[in-house]
């Protein structure tokens, strides 16, 4: 079978071909930061800001996602709600419930291991495209790596500002999270926010990065391109935007700060945008 590192090398060579180009690194890096960011915690019982949860609670929550993101890029699959923001919510309340683990060297090393699991399973062989299904419903491992990064730069950011710590959010990060965003939106749409809507929004990151959302009736279509003619172009700097989507960062901040302009056809479309979704 080989060494530990030679199997790890010849895991790490497959996932060029099976992930986009940077991500299997930047899970990797992502896990490892958040991982010496706890075991520099002097209190896991320390209350995360914006959040109900403790330092503790996000790592144990972070050390349960990756391991539910392992399994289900080894393909074994698992309900978590029902993929609303509501249910997810629910579930992680319960999960949390029923996992009594605090301490910030134990969740530090799982965390790492979990997120090490996944890159495993993704170079094990499986079909590239084969379907999986995920808390956010159906996606590929290629998707779902997109996915798994995104939840953890999510949470490192809380934990950084938790333990008065740099966060680890950077624009070439926040690109390698658009594969997810893009396809994760539809399903966090705010239908209440967006009834009636008829709109076409070409949204473009500063430095790399864009999708479009084209709203018929309130229901949307996303996707990496963009759309023709679109009523309203938002340009965003990148981590920005990621803190936008998560909900860890004001909108209305964030255009004062300069970092978010709106213009087209419709501009004024521009500052409602953010409202029309809703974070899990």
């Amino acid at each position: 079978m080989g060494s530990p590192a030679e199997q790890e090398h010849g895991a790490r060579g497959t996932l060029p071909e099976r992930l986009p180009e940077g991500l299997a690194e930047a899970i990797r890096t992502t896990a490892e930061e958040i991982a010496q960011q706890l075991r520099a915690a002097p209190d896991t019982g320390a209350p995360v800001p914006g959040l109900t949860w403790t330092v503790g609670e996000v790592a144990a929550h972070l050390a349960q996602a990756n391991a539910l993101m392992a399994d289900v890029a080894a393909g074994t699959p698992h309900t978590h709600g029902d993929g609303t923001p509501q249910s997810i919510a629910a579930a992680n309340e319960e999960a949390l419930a029923a996992f009594p683990e605090r301490a910030a060297e134990p969740l530090a090393a799982l965390i790492v291991a979990q997120a090490a699991a996944f890159l495993d399973a993704v170079a094990a062989g499986h079909p590239a495209d084969e379907t999986l299904m995920t808390p956010m419903g159906p996606m590929n491992r290629a998707v779902l790596g997109s996915y798994l990064l995104t939840h953890m730069l999510g949470h490192g950011y809380d934990l950084a500002r938790a333990l008065k710590r740099p966060h680890m959010v950077d624009p070439v990060r926040v690109r390698l999270t658009l594969p997810f965003m893009v396809q994760a939106m539809p399903r966090v749409t705010d239908a209440t926010a967006t009834a009636g809507l008829n709109a076409r929004y070409a949204v473009r990151l500063w430095g790399g990065g864009r999708f479009g959302v084209t709203f018929t009736d309130g229901t949307p279509v996303v996707g990496h391109e963009l759309p023709d003619r679109p009523d309203c172009t938002i340009s965003l700097e990148p981590v920005t935007f990621l803190l936008m989507a998560l909900g860890r960062c004001s909108p209305v901040g964030a255009m004062a700060r300069g970092r978010v302009f709106a213009w087209g056809r419709k501009p004024w479309l521009g500052p409602r945008f953010p409202a029309y979704f809703r974070a899990p």
